[in-house]
């Protein structure tokens, strides 16, 4: 088992939402820190998939010229849109 290094922070939440979730018996670290991991992701997420826009667009254009390499055993659904 790994030990998780935590550290303390401040943070201002509206009062009302808080009120409720103490009543409820919501642990708000815990879901703080759940939606600032899905927060990370979605960012990270964001930032690969602008670095590698060049890409992308590359791969795209080429589909797009050749048509897919491997589109004569592409079993989806979609196979038939790789034909070019």
């Amino acid at each position: 088992m790994t030990a998780v290094l935590k550290r303390k922070t401040s943070v201002t939440l509206d009062a009302d939402a808080l009120d409720s979730a103490k009543e409820l018996q919501i642990n708000v670290s815990a879901v703080a820190e759940a939606a600032l991991l899905k927060a990370i992701g979605e960012a990270r997420n964001r930032k690969w998939q602008a670095e590698n826009a060049d890409a992308f667009a590359a791969q795209a254009e080429w589909h797009e010229r050749n048509g897919h390499p491997l589109a004569d055993i592409i079993a989806s659904t979609g196979g038939s849109s790789w034909t070019g």
